[in-house]
């Protein structure tokens, strides 16, 4: 008898010569675009992201295309093969910046300014999520996409429009010297609150999305959120500690680096795996890390500049890509856009007031409140992009949301100076009224005099912390 003859697999092709030439191409240019226009942006005071969403918009549909279409479709070719090379390094970029956004929240200024900040993250998601909703129900049918149930598209959008960006916002605050003022850190404060419900409802909702509308799905949705936070809280945490600790004993920050990047991509797997968004895991492994004790947190500096140099402008410049402003030109399209607008921003500020009415400051510190939250910027980008690839958006629903984000942060730095000044104004007055003796008349909370006994900027305290 012959020996059998062992067939040896054939090794799978790499990739090819041109599909690689137009994936360097396609980063060059894009990252080019975002460096230069990023830079412009921040020159002229406003955030990069909209530099770098810019930079997207012209080389996608709505500029190059039209423009140029020969060229623009040699650049950005449709076969799925190219589009996903592009789509998987800036899907890495956007799990890292999560993981080192989540990394950098101070969980103990929450706990320090526990009660007020829960007051005005809570209502100031759960009202723009609720007006979100509705406006999601009352769009006309033809904004949600095939095989999309109107409830989902209206439970996505709220979602969309309850979220607001701490790195826009803490970006804003440092440029103004608010960061360490009590006011920009109770606008931190309140925007982790609300961030962490919005991861928390972004996968839920992405879970309904991809596994249909189901009394059952919406049970295991909601649950297996919960199992993952518990699972961390109770194993990952002294885990991701334990891994830190060990990395950190390096005087190289290069193992903690790789230890962080390991860790945020098996998060990140891991909740994919359960069918929630990788995003989610990413987040959950960042608040893990910002928890940890016994590690120096310095040695994560050179992967924040990676990451916020390289990978979210790049990511940010393919989620301007699916950008297609020529759909404006369409009067519905157009109204749509500015309704959703409008709803997203009266929703944040009508949000913000009610906490602060609750937590009992006056009018102009819930006026700054409101325009920190209001800003959505990265984040809202981020939930736009997972509802273009879950397919619960279309290009239509994905432009207005970008667009919000984009306007909603813009607007933030011009009211956010407005209010403060009026805080400031409002904290003299009540010092002039203290110099005046104690039978002078203190201005009231509901006057605008602000509540001395939660310290919130009623003298300029951090101007002696610095910045």
């Amino acid at each position: 008898m012959s020996a059998p003859v062992t067939v040896l697999a054939t090794p799978v092709a790499s990739i090819g010569e041109h599909p690689l030439l137009i994936l360097l191409l396609q980063l060059a240019f894009l990252m080019l675009l975002a460096l230069v226009l990023g830079r412009l942006a921040t020159y002229f005071k406003l955030p990069a992201v909209a530099g770098e969403l810019a930079a997207g918009v012209l080389v996608g549909p709505s500029v190059l295309k039209p423009l140029v279409p020969s060229f623009s479709a040699w650049l950005l070719p449709q076969q799925p093969e190219q589009v996903h090379l592009l789509d998987a390094v800036g899907q890495l970029g956007v799990l890292l910046l999560v993981g080192v956004t989540g990394s950098e929240m101070n969980i103990g200024l929450v706990r320090k300014r526990g009660i007020i900040a829960g007051k005005v993250g809570i209502t100031g998601l759960v009202i723009p999520l609720g007006l979100g909703v509705a406006t999601g129900f009352l769009l006309p049918h033809s904004f949600v996409p095939a095989g999309t149930s109107q409830t989902t598209f209206a439970m996505f959008l709220g979602v969309a429009t309850g979220v607001s960006a701490i790195p826009v916002i803490a970006k804003t605050l440092l440029d103004m010297k608010l960061l360490h003022r009590d006011i920009g850190q109770l606008i931190l404060a309140a925007c982790v609150v609300d961030d962490v419900a919005g991861w928390f409802l972004l996968s839920v909702v992405s879970a309904m999305a991809t596994a249909g509308l189901t009394a059952g799905v919406v049970t295991t949705s909601i649950v297996w959120p919960v199992v993952v936070v518990l699972f961390a809280a109770v194993i990952g945490r002294p885990v991701v500690g334990g891994a830190l600790r060990l990395a950190g004993r390096s005087e190289s920050p290069a193992p903690t680096i790789a230890t962080v990047v390991v860790l945020v991509m098996f998060s990140s797997a891991a909740t994919q795996a359960v069918h929630l968004e990788s995003i989610f895991g990413a987040f959950v492994c960042g608040v893990l890390i910002a928890t940890s004790k016994g590690w120096d947190p310095r040695k994560l500096e050179p992967l924040r500049v990676v990451v916020l140099a390289f990978l979210a402008p790049l990511f940010f410049a393919t989620a301007g890509l699916r950008m297609d402003l020529t759909a404006l030109a369409r009067p519905v399209v157009l109204v749509a856009a500015l309704v959703v607008l409008v709803v997203a921003v009266i929703g944040k500020f009508v949000g913000a007031f009610l906490g602060a009415w609750l937590s009992r400051m006056n009018r102009w510190e819930a006026l700054a409140l409101g325009a920190g939250m209001n800003s959505r910027g990265v984040v809202e980008v981020i939930v736009a992009m997972t509802g273009l690839r879950l397919h619960v958006l279309d290009t239509k629903t994905y432009t207005i949301i970008v667009l919000v984000a984009i306007v909603t942060s813009l607007m933030a730095p011009p009211i956010l100076r407005f209010a403060m000044t009026r805080v400031e104004e409002s904290a003299q007055a009540k010092l002039l009224g203290r110099a005046a003796g104690p039978d002078a008349e203190l201005p009231s909370p509901a006057a605008g005099g602000g509540v001395p006994a939660q310290g919130l900027d009623t003298v300029g305290a951090a101007d002696q912390r610095g910045d």
